[in-house]
């Protein structure tokens, strides 16, 4: 996961600093420290963590911080404070035009970067918002690329313009924009050519499109597994032919999270979206300050709340009635299966733990704590019962189990400890509804047996 190094080593800082009744300035000085070495191996810019560091210092050797009453929180809120700043205070939209005019909007980027990809996802989210985009197939020196875009656009059920390989890239753009004239499109998306690096050529091409259609917003696509080789890369291209902001890819990958806290502060260019996973839609607007939140290890509740919105189809009636009876203590299986799946929708139990505050879990032990193979045989012993045993496991008798064993492929004494630790759970969610205050899901089987986290 992303900024999982950097997070688990500001927490350390930070609970050092919380332990302390008051602090000296050297107290600072030193976490300070610490704070610049998990940045510099974040590979956040060194003149960027250089500047960071100054800010927060000014502002934390102070008399009301350091005669506070909580001086060690009132540093955390100030590191907060400043990481927010420094990737741009404000969320950043993509600038549409009014009215019924329509918005041109440029992608560009190295090859690799998940550009094609990343135009089919603002696309989706666009439709959200009611804009009826098309995409324009630009590159035309990858057959693939047209063919993936035009299947990305078929999942997304929006429209895709293609000429083919043997019309210049400015040319397309002209006529994609007289098309989507006369076809009621209020949005065109550009997907131009990447190359393994920046060119004269890629550069040149990029100029002609912008010279012979009215582009309204170049945004610019770039890996976040390259940390500074993204920062540099936009850097670049913004000198060569002008960037509104930044499409941040593979933000969900093993990465260090340098380019998002650099981006900003080294071009003056916003990050407008970030790229958390490989379906189409997992593309998230940027959001500055629920970013610091999560890179400080403090959760993403919002973020949370708008995945939870996006991906789950749960009406409010069947929501209520599942609540009410998890509340009693009355949820059967069929009750689990469907927590399950709503669960996957919102990218795995990994990801959720992630966004939520105080649970007390460095980032690196989140793996460890969930085992996705024992989550995958519970799941298989439930989809081996009947639906009247789902619906009511008090009739789970030695035989049943047996055969339930079977046909999910594993031992009977995992069935029967799973049913023991959904009992279990049921009487602890009686207990939590009945304002005895436990975790915050129960005791789920398949936590490495410990049941660090309650179902």
């Amino acid at each position: 996961m992303a900024f999982e190094s950097l997070t688990e080593k500001l927490q350390n800082v930070f609970k050092n600093l919380r332990g302390k009744g008051r602090l000296t300035e050297e107290d600072v000085r030193t976490a300070l420290k610490e704070v610049r070495m998990a940045l510099l191996e974040a590979d956040v810019n060194f003149k960027v963590v250089k500047q960071f560091v100054k800010s927060v210092e000014e502002r934390a050797i102070g008399q009301d911080v350091m005669n506070g009453l909580n001086p060690g929180q009132m540093v955390i809120k100030i590191v907060n404070e400043e990481m927010i700043s420094l990737m741009g205070s404000e969320t950043t939209e993509i600038a549409l035009q009014p009215g019924k005019a329509i918005t041109v909007i440029l992608m560009a980027g190295l090859q690799g970067a998940g550009k094609t990809t990343a135009t089919a996802k603002i696309a989706g989210l666009l439709k959200k918002k009611g804009k009826k985009s098309l995409l324009v197939a630009c590159d035309v020196y990858r057959p693939a690329a047209i063919e993936q875009l035009q299947i990305n656009g078929q999942k997304q059920e929006v429209e895709v313009f293609s000429l083919g390989t043997d019309v210049k890239p400015a040319q397309i753009a002209k006529e994609a924009i007289a098309y989507a004239e006369r076809n009621g499109h209020n949005v065109v998306i550009l997907d131009t050519a990447g190359r393994l690096h920046i060119d004269e050529d890629m550069m040149a091409e990029l100029q002609e499109i912008k010279e012979t259609v009215p582009v309204h917003q170049t945004l610019l696509v770039v890996d976040a597994m390259t940390g500074q080789d993204a920062v540099n890369v936009a850097k670049q291209f913004d000198e060569k032919v002008g960037i509104d902001g930044v499409v941040l890819t593979k933000l969900d990958g093993d990465t260090r999270g340098g380019a998002a806290l650099s981006i900003k502060a080294v071009t003056g260019k916003p990050i407008l979206y970030v790229g958390m996973g490989e379906k189409l839609s997992d593309m998230e607007q940027f959001y500055p300050d629920r970013m610091a939140s999560r890179i400080l290890g403090m959760g993403d509740i919002l973020s949370l709340i708008d995945k939870a919105q996006q991906n789950l189809d749960i009406d409010e009636e069947k929501g209520r009635d599942m609540a009410s009876r998890m509340k009693k203590g009355k949820f059967d299986f069929e009750d689990y299966l469907e927590s399950m799946k709503q669960m996957r929708k919102m990218g795995g139990l990994s990801s959720i733990l992630g966004m939520l505050p105080g649970m007390g879990i460095k980032a690196g032990e989140l793996e460890s704590m969930i085992d996705e193979k024992q989550l995958a045989h519970m799941e298989a012993i439930v989809l081996s019962m009947t639906p009247d045993e789902r619906r009511n496991p008090k009739i789970l008798n030695p035989r049943r189990k047996f055969r339930i064993a079977r046909g999910a492929g594993v031992d009977i004494s995992l069935v029967n400890r799973f049913i023991k630790q959904f009992e279990q759970s049921q009487k602890m969610m009686k207990q939590f509804g009945g304002g005895k205050r436990r975790g915050m899901f129960g005791g789920m089987p398949g936590m490495g047996g410990k049941g660090r986290f309650p179902f």
